[in-house]
């Protein structure tokens, strides 16, 4: 049996232990070793198991993955969330679907302070999806909004997904940051216009707020989410001026945090244990599901299957837009039944090699996989986040209704993607002014 035989019959027993719904770092870690053994043997197998989860782990750069999970939970348990909700319901409610709207834009706000996409669903879903409900908002457009708007967290700096990427790629962690900044927020203007749009062609959707709001407390409220340009400013603009780099990014954002936590009077023992296991938990997942990755990766490069694939596909590679259309498809169709950070772990090793001989822009491309995994990240039959907000509503909105819900920001997304893809300049236009 040839070694590409082997590598392709690794990756077949890996989709097959994933349907199975297998833990995916477990999957990735069985079929890799196994993989490793049947072409090199034992030795190399164990060799490969002892070496490698080391050296990535103590991969410098990978220590801003936990700090940045603090930065967000500490946010979280200090109430900014609600805060940030808040005042955007009251300075966008008068909007056709104002409401949706204001999710949206607490969303991206929040992700600028979380970095995960699940974590920035769950916070915002919570506070969020009652109260559109309580304004006899449809429930597939409020809860659609608060799950499509989540994905932003995967996208707008600190993105732990951004990380991972720029470490596996060897690109600039800091330019791969940076670069998700214009595609975030043209993400959310586009879910915004959609919105505002359907809203308008029907208005059943979501009725005008009948309570009226005065300016003095719109400018109130502005009162109680000044952390949150100061946690932004703080660690964007560090990152940005290269005052520091993004790993120290990370332990400052933590710091700020904890400091307008203490100032703010929210910081208390209960806070801070909750916000530090959590970020554990999240932590101990992400670094165990890379470690797969890894693995994926040694047995991949040794089965030869990247190269065989290159070859196949050859003339995608010499054609720049043909591959992008070629990783588009194989994102958005795997993004249905993968894992986020397995997914990008399973096709880097593969997709790579072929964009760098392309000549393509790696941090563009990184920009790309992103929104292909954010994508995924709300398409059926897996979609994480929709998940995740059928989990916070519990009984109140079946499931089949926020999917339905879902499908026009799905659509908001592709428009999204394909601006992405005809102007790269929106991507690359601020890493490139970067010192």
């Amino acid at each position: 049996m040839s070694s590409v035989t082997i590598g392709v019959l690794g990756l077949g027993i890996l989709l097959v232990l994933l349907g199975l719904r297998v833990p995916i770092a477990f999957a990735l870690g069985i079929v890799s070793v196994g993989g490793i053994a049947a072409l090199r043997g034992i030795g190399p197998a164990v060799a490969s198991l002892e070496t490698l989860p080391y050296n990535f782990i103590a991969h410098w750069s990978l220590s801003a993955v936990p700090m940045f999970l603090l930065m967000g939970n500490v946010a979280y348990h200090t109430g900014l969330t609600e805060s940030l909700f808040r005042t955007a319901r009251l300075w966008l409610s008068r909007l056709p679907g104002g409401l949706a709207i204001a999710s949206t834009a607490a969303c991206a706000g929040f992700a600028a302070a979380s970095g995960s996409s699940v974590a920035t669903a769950s916070a915002m879903g919570r506070i969020a999806i009652p109260e559109m409900l309580k304004y006899r908002y449809d429930p597939g457009l409020a809860t659609g909004s608060v799950a499509a708007a989540g994905t932003l967290g995967s996208l707008i700096p600190p993105s732990i997904l951004m990380i991972l990427f720029a470490i596996f790629a060897e690109a600039s962690i800091g330019k791969m940051l940076i670069a998700g900044i214009l595609p975030g927020l043209l993400s959310a203007a586009v879910f915004a216009a959609m919105i505002i749009t359907r809203c308008v062609l029907n208005p059943k959707l979501a009725p005008p707020a009948e309570t009226a709001v005065t300016w003095r407390e719109r400018f109130t409220a502005l009162q109680d989410v000044w952390p949150l340009p100061v946690l932004v400013v703080g660690v964007l603009g560090g990152i940005y001026t290269g005052f520091f780099t993004p790993t120290e990014a990370g332990a400052g954002g933590a710091f700020i945090a904890f400091v307008i936590a203490a100032v703010k009077r929210r910081l208390n023992w209960t806070v801070a244990k909750e916000a530090v296991l959590d970020s554990l938990k999240s932590t101990s997942v992400i670094f165990f599901i890379a470690l797969g990755g890894i693995l994926l990766t040694r047995f991949m490069a040794m089965s030869g299957v990247p190269i065989a694939v290159s070859q196949v596909m050859e003339d995608f590679a010499v054609n720049p837009v043909l591959l992008v259309i070629g990783a588009s498809v194989i994102y958005i169709v795997l993004g249905m039944f993968l894992d986020s950070i397995g997914l990008m772990l399973l096709t880097l090793p593969i997709l790579l090699p072929m964009f760098e001989a392309s000549g393509a822009e790696l941090i563009w491309f990184g920009v790309l996989v992103i929104k292909y995994l954010e994508i995924g990240l709300i398409t059926p039959p897996v979609g994480l986040n929709v998940y995740v907000i059928k989990s916070v509503v519990g009984n109140q909105v079946p499931l089949e209704t926020i999917f339905k819900g879902i499908l026009w920001f799905v659509g908001a997304e592709l428009v999204t993607l394909t601006l992405l893809i005809a102007f790269p300049e929106i991507s690359l236009v601020l890493p490139d002014l970067m010192q």
